[in-house]
């Protein structure tokens, strides 16, 4: 694609966003065939930014695309979860113990919003909250490749925490574990920050396999 027939940054960020949130959260579930006229009109956009969309997402593991058969939602392989965990540990870890280190007093103003929010439990939304605060770590450790690595295998995570929420138990608890983890942060200790994360990674496997 040339420069010029990129579309407007505004508008491929609008169809990115949305056609992620719309599969991260099964509203379009695993299986279903991306139709694109369905999806132009959905999310208002046109179909250059849609394309482009489809494309990041496809790098994301979101999406599949199948010559002459079309583009459909990646299925849920429950046996990718030890998997998934398994890198998640060590870039997750990674990133908290960066943010630790390398948070501004921008980033560390976030981090508090954020820590207000974990101790306000009649105010949260659980996984809006665990994805804010996932999304302002990977900010603060300020490496892109970093952020846009961990947030691909966050993305794969929640997929499974809307497929299994109404068999979940422990969502408060899960929430309630980034007290520590954003308290290190705000401490500066890279170690217990990243300790804190792989704990964090770690617990939501055991959740989750807790119920299968």
């Amino acid at each position: 694609m040339t420069a010029t027939s990129q579309a407007p940054a505004s508008q491929a960020e609008l169809a990115y966003e949305t056609l992620l949130d719309l599969l991260v959260r099964l509203e379009i579930a695993p299986g279903t065939p991306l139709i694109e006229s369905e999806l132009t009109n959905r999310i208002g956009v046109g179909r250059t930014p849609l394309r482009d969309a489809i494309h990041r997402l496809e790098m994301q593991r979101l999406v599949a695309i199948y010559p002459r058969r079309g583009t459909f939602a990646t299925e849920i392989n429950i046996g990718d979860l030890a998997l998934i965990t398994d890198v998640r540990e060590e870039l997750e870890g990674l990133a908290a113990g960066r943010a630790a280190a390398r948070a501004t007093e921008v980033d560390r103003a976030v981090v508090t919003r954020l820590l207000a929010r974990v101790e306000r439990p009649e105010t949260r939304k659980p996984i809006e909250l665990d994805t804010a605060i996932h999304r302002t770590i990977y900010a603060a450790a300020h490496n892109h490749f970093l952020a846009s690595t961990a947030e691909m295998y966050h993305n794969l995570s929640l997929r499974l925490w809307h497929l299994y929420m109404d068999r979940l138990s422990d969502i408060t608890s899960h929430v309630e574990e980034h007290r520590v983890l954003l308290g290190a942060i705000l401490d500066r200790d890279p170690d217990a920050a990243a300790e804190a994360a792989r704990r964090h990674v770690r617990r939501f496997q055991e959740s989750v396999s807790s119920v299968l």
